[in-house]
């Protein structure tokens, strides 16, 4: 039996299109192995996000390429796929700077593993416009341990964010049917997952494109009705949203989330900032009082929920008093999780294009004390909890 190994990088939906090249691999009849030196074929997801994880996922795949030359000055033949996000963006750039590498996937082209694991393929197999989803019929195998799983119901995004390239890199929004859904979370669970992640680009932007009516359609597919869906499975326990966005978070959502027993009160909502210039620039469409308005909203009808968000600092435009705004906004909301990443300038989007930029070492000084603040806060929702009894998932014994 032939074997290969995966490197899986960046966010949860690419590690869901890894998945699915598991399953690919092992329909081909390839052996996953954790070790590259035992491998025949080795393959890396990548991610090209922002900055940071494009130079990690640049450092993954030359060091597969130095264990691929390694395999074959031992007379073991080995071949070196790249896909994702990364080669979807700079196919031709990385072809040309790293030859070691046989084949190039996109974001889009997990099922074309397929025939290059059967020793066919073209070496730039990057699908230009992007268009495939997977759904519950794909050969997805999980890679998490067995009682979770995460399970993407939408690929791509239609949101114009100025700082984001993500549309491009994976496309417009495509949603899977509810049906589609609910099957595959159903044999999930049948295998003994008993926490589902619903994960998306835009979650609460999930059935639009489906909807003869568009994103108002009283009768289209939408996330609460999913929601319901999933919470009739017997043997679920846990459902959890991930990527709300504040504008897409309606009443009928609230509603599911807080009459569902099954779904977890947490919210998973990336909100970047909150002053209105930022806002403006950043293209999010929405005000700040659109804000306020969605965690008020939550706050009140989902009983006990907890809120995560993160934020973007030292983007172009952000001047001492909108990050003095921010800093409040964080101190007054005591948000349960924060993350904070500096501005990563990005060509090829909007945000790229504007002037007054920060200078980077700004930009790390106010991620810093966003974090310093948000520490405090956390630290004290915690101790809050100390006396509580609280229902768990045992992942196993402890150390």
């Amino acid at each position: 039996m032939k074997t290969v190994h995966f490197v899986s990088l960046g966010c949860p939906k690419n590690r869901v299109d890894t998945e699915v090249m598991l399953g690919v691999s092992a329909d081909q009849g390839y052996a996953l192995v954790d070790a590259p030196e035992q491998a025949d074929v080795l393959v890396v997801n990548t991610c090209g996000f922002i900055g940071e994880a494009k130079q990690e996922s640049v450092d993954a795949i030359l060091e597969a390429a130095r264990q691929k030359e390694a395999g074959l000055a031992a007379g073991r033949p080995k071949k070196l796929v790249v896909t994702g996000c990364l080669s979807q963006r700079y196919q031709d750039d990385l072809a040309k700077e790293i030859p070691e590498v046989d084949h190039f996937l996109g974001s889009a082209d997990a099922l074309s593993l397929a025939p290059i694991l059967q020793g066919a393929g073209k070496r730039l197999g990057v699908t230009t416009e992007p268009t495939w989803v997977y759904d519950q019929l794909s050969p997805r195998r999980n890679s998490m341990p067995g009682y979770m799983a995460y399970v993407k119901i939408a690929e791509g995004c239609d949101r114009p964010c100025s700082f984001c390239i993500i549309p491009k890199l994976r496309g417009p929004q495509r949603s899977r049917s509810i049906e589609s859904v609910v099957a595959e979370a159903r044999t999930l669970v049948n295998a003994g997952a008993r926490e589902i992640n619903l994960v998306a680009q835009d979650l609460s932007a999930y059935g639009h494109d489906l909807s003869a009516g568009g994103p108002r359609d009283a009768d289209g597919p939408n996330l609460a009705r999913l929601v319901r869906a999933l919470d009739a499975l017997p043997d679920l326990r846990w459902l959890r949203l991930h990527y709300l966005y504040p504008s897409s978070v309606t009443d009928e959502l609230i509603t599911a989330m807080a009459e569902c027993p099954r779904v977890v009160p947490y919210v998973d909502m990336p909100l970047q900032h909150i002053d209105e210039g930022l806002l403006k620039s950043m293209r999010r469409g929405y005000s700040a009082r659109a804000v306020y308005e969605v965690l008020d909203r939550l706050r009140e009808r989902v009983a006990g929920v907890v809120v995560r968000t993160t934020f973007i600092v030292g983007h172009p435009g952000e001047t001492e008093a909108a990050f003095a705004s921010l800093a409040e906004f964080v101190e007054a909301q005591r948000f349960d999780r924060v993350g904070v990443f500096t501005y990563s300038h990005e060509e090829g989007t909007v945000s790229a294009l504007l002037p007054r930029r920060v200078q980077k070492a700004t930009a790390e000084k106010r991620r810093r004390e966003i974090m310093r603040v948000q520490q405090r806060i956390s630290r004290k929702a915690q101790e809050r909890l100390v006396g509580r009894d609280l229902e768990v998932l045992v992942e196993g014994p402890s150390d």
